[in-house]
């Protein structure tokens, strides 16, 4: 899906990866689930663009769901794999994310396991080599994309701004769909390691020029980054609260 002249989305609002399209050359931003390769090459394609134009793939984390086909891209055509140096480990099958899930429903949560097996997420290829990253590191990728570090959802979560496509990526950091409720909106993400540092750290948004601000589950959403911490706030307050 084409959302802007130099924007694209792979996948869906369950889960979603995207690239940056530049003069240059392309710049993908996390790997969804391994079936997303196919549709990698469909968007590219469309684009009037082939592998032979994607210089670097950087990961938002690593978790399973955003590492999908970095691996095989990585392996197959020698591309630059990007991920915080606090999540390396976890990109390589090393550590694990927290099971902290909190409510669900079964029907959306029964979407999220059908999508992930129709994706084949259960044949996950963890890295075997990356490029490790830091808070403030500006990438040698088209689009000049820059690192904001966002520990939270896992230690090394980061946020991808982009000025040229005017986003800024966030991975888990915060979603608009929730994938074991379905709710619908700006809020706090499930398996995150720490809500409370996760929340915190989306003060780093603040002052970020961007339009779009593009999450790996749920639609993309259009309004100023420095807004969304108060707004997964209020989301996080509304929720169910757990029985002692």
């Amino acid at each position: 899906m084409r959302l802007g002249p130099h924007l694209h989305r792979i996948g869906n609002d369950i889960v979603a990866a995207y690239f940056v399209d530049t003069e240059d050359g392309i710049t993908v931003i996390d790997a969804g689930l391994p079936g997303h390769w196919d549709d990698l090459l469909t968007e590219l394609q469309a684009a009037g663009r082939s592998l032979h134009d994607v210089r670097g793939l950087v990961l938002t984390h690593g978790d399973s769901d955003h590492i999908g086909f970095a691996e095989k891209l990585r392996r197959e055509c020698g591309t630059p794999v990007y991920v915080h140096k606090l999540d390396a480990d976890r990109a390589r099958g090393g550590s694990k994310p927290q099971a902290a899930m909190g409510s669900m429903r079964v029907f959306p949560l029964l979407q999220f396991v059908f999508y992930g097996l129709r994706k084949r997420g259960w044949r996950t290829q963890y890295l075997t080599e990356v490029n490790e990253v830091a808070d403030g590191d500006i990438l040698p990728l088209p689009g000049a994309p820059r690192v904001i570090a966002l520990p939270g959802h896992s230690p090394g979560s980061i946020a991808v701004h982009v000025p040229a496509a005017d986003a800024v990526f966030v991975g888990d950091a915060l979603t608009t769909r929730h994938v074991l409720t379905g709710r619908w909106g700006i809020q706090p993400a499930p398996f995150t390691d720490d809500p409370e540092a996760a929340l915190d750290s989306l003060a780093r948004l603040a002052g970020i020029k961007a339009g779009w601000l593009l999450p790996g589950h749920g639609a993309p959403w259009r309004g100023n980054p420095g807004d969304v911490q108060d707004l997964v706030r209020r989301a996080g307050e509304q929720l169910p609260q757990k029985k002692k």
